[in-house]
């Protein structure tokens, strides 16, 4: 694979930046990555959603109250759809950043700290948490672990709200330390208990979390050989004092860019720049992408399913999508936008391409490179996938020499698309486009289409 289509796929989630990159250079594509602003406007999908706690308790209030069962169910249906709108809208995100390593962060930092609609339930909270996310994503980490604790959303969602002097709810604490910092082995049982005393009474807020005086716990508290009185902030101080601080995030940086089994070396290695840097993101990001672009590391990863639908959509120059499939596609694929199936988030690497999922996966590209929607097969998509467009085409091209051979344009589909070829595939290949293929012909892009489609089933296309 050309290696700026590799790093415009490892960067984003397609390879429309792979002329960018090679272009500016790495370097500059990444200040420039890192110098896109934020958006700060709240999407419309949310206006009429609650926002603060009076408008959520009122919400609820009408749902005790009323003896109108419809009322209640339209009311619970129209939040289900807002959440399914805003699984859309940082789809649209997504597709449409000219430089889209900040969404690439800002869904890595999604499972990384981990906050569903599902145990949430109020869209605007997830979507501050996730608003945070992109506005911090190249920031300081320590900040950003701050900043996340007091969001309401991770409050509710990790049961926070729970968490009072006189009855102790440990999971905030715990995850704290095993899932956002340190990982497993770095801290003792009584670190976790102490640190919830420390955290009890942090519940939501009107636009943030906050401490509540008669809910908080101030005994003194000894975390981590330091004794005290510390709430959120001193407590995550004295995390990041700790020897491991550095390497569990580094690793997980490691994996969700380059590698699927990082070594321990390079953990280490990124990991101590990270210390020295006291956290901050931005250069220890410069550092792994520009250092590890230098080596052929292609095929040291298994492709997500963003970044396998959305390289398929850009491949073949799909303009339109329908976003609501296309989460609906994620979803069957284990990539739920804002529904992890637990708080340690998507495992990724092998859970990937499970038997089914490849499946999947193929099924897509044989519907796809014919030009169907995702939901024109019943057999192959789900039933909530059908929708009233379920019927139309879809315009699909690919590019292609015109005045190549089928040796030229095979090379430059592989080149393209697959880490790696072999002298069976080439064969394989030239069967479908023989010696005589004469790329101006009728219908020559209908057969290169079924090149295209032969080559994205196979498992090397699976493959960064």
């Amino acid at each position: 694979m050309n290696r700026n289509t590799l790093w415009s796929l490892r960067l984003g989630f397609s390879g429309k930046e792979a002329q960018k990159i090679e272009t500016l250079g790495l370097q500059k594509f990444l200040e420039q990555s890192f110098a896109t602003k934020v958006d700060k406007k709240e999407p419309d999908l949310l206006v009429d959603s609650p926002k603060t706690k009076a408008e959520l308790k009122a919400a609820r209030q009408l749902m005790k109250t009323t003896d109108d069962e419809d009322a209640v169910k339209k009311i619970l249906r129209k939040e289900i759809q807002v959440s399914q709108k805003l699984k859309e809208w940082w789809l649209e995100k997504m597709m449409d950043e000219a430089f889209p390593l900040r969404e690439k962060m800002t869904c890595f930092w999604h499972n990384h700290f981990v906050s569903t609609y599902q145990k949430v339930k109020v869209n605007h909270w997830v979507f501050q948490h996730n608003q945070l996310l992109r506005e911090q994503a190249f920031g300081n980490f320590k900040t950003l672990t701050k900043a996340v604790l007091k969001t309401n959303a991770m409050v509710r969602y990790l049961d926070n709200v729970d968490n009072r002097r006189d009855k102790i709810n440990e999971n905030l604490s715990r995850e704290l330390l095993e899932l956002f910092t340190l990982g497993i082995g770095n801290y003792t049982e009584e670190d976790i208990k102490n640190g919830a005393k420390g955290l009890a009474g942090l519940t939501i807020g009107e636009t943030n979390a906050n401490y509540r005086k008669l809910l908080e716990n101030n005994d003194t508290i000894t975390y981590f050989g330091k004794t005290g009185t510390f709430k959120a902030d001193e407590l995550v101080d004295i995390i990041f004092e700790q020897k491991a601080i550095p390497y569990f995030v580094t690793r997980k940086i490691l994996k969700w860019f380059l590698y699927d089994k990082p070594s321990e070396e390079l953990v280490t290695y990124y990991g101590d720049y990270f210390r020295k840097v006291n956290f901050e993101l931005q250069p220890l990001l410069t550092k792994i992408f520009t250092e590890e672009y230098q080596k052929n590391i292609s095929g040291s990863k298994i492709k997500d399913p963003l970044v396998y639908i959305l390289q398929l959509k850009y491949e073949l120059k799909i303009e339109k999508m329908n976003t609501r499939v296309l989460t609906f596609f994620l979803k069957q694929q284990g990539m739920d936008l804002f529904n992890q199936p637990n708080v340690k988030g998507w495992n990724g690497g092998n859970e990937w391409l499970s038997s089914q999922m490849y499946l999947q996966r193929n099924n897509v590209a044989d519907l796809l490179c014919s030009g169907q929607p995702l939901n024109r097969r019943r057999k192959y998509m789900s039933d909530e996938m059908m929708d009233e467009n379920s019927d139309t085409m879809l315009r699909v091209s690919i590019d292609f020499d015109a005045n190549g051979t089928n040796k030229t344009i095979i090379a430059q589909l592989s080149e393209r698309v697959l880490f790696q070829t072999d002298d069976s595939m080439q064969k394989d290949f030239e069967e479908l486009l023989k010696y005589d293929f004469n790329p101006k012909s009728e219908g020559a892009e209908n057969a290169v289409l079924r090149l295209f489609n032969t080559m994205v089933k196979l498992p090397e296309f699976q493959l960064i």
